[in-house]
């Protein structure tokens, strides 16, 4: 591939910023982002601490949404179609229109987002367990008796 030399130029500076990248992972990762985005409008991507993650535009990470999505299923079984959309778009506080982006990525991409969701709880989980441990240890709770 031959790219335009301020293109190149700042693509090596990226990957000068981003210890553990190279160029041919960096361009593979970017392409695959922008046919990404393509193929479904409303859809960015934006770098965070546990790396890059699909988001709406203007919104959440998708991963949020539909997490938030499975929950409201989970606790009302009855919800399906139009209705668990409303439901999502009234829990996030966001359009309809919207929470339908995030279904339709992740009916193409549901490892990706299942991997994120899970990453999440696992991490709530873990904080949950250190703050109970952290309140034990402040109420004197962790004498041996």
């Amino acid at each position: 591939m031959r790219f335009d030399g301020e293109v190149l130029r700042r693509l090596d500076g990226y990957v000068r910023s981003h210890s553990g990248t190279s160029i041919s992972a960096v361009t593979n990762l970017f392409v695959d982002e922008a046919l990404r985005a393509e193929e479904h409008p409303g859809i960015t991507f934006r770098p965070g601490p546990t790396g890059r993650r699909a988001g709406l535009i203007g919104g959440p990470d998708v991963w949020e949404v539909i997490d938030t999505l499975l929950i409201v299923r989970e606790a009302e079984l009855d919800l399906a179609d139009d209705p668990l959309v409303a439901a999502t778009a009234e829990a996030t506080g966001l359009p309809e229109r919207k929470v339908r982006t995030a279904v339709r990525y992740y009916a193409a991409y549901r490892e990706n987002i299942d991997d994120r969701i899970a990453a999440n709880r696992a991490a709530g989980q873990e904080a949950e367990v250190a703050w109970h441990a952290e309140q034990d240890l402040l109420r004197g709770n962790d004498r041996a008796s």
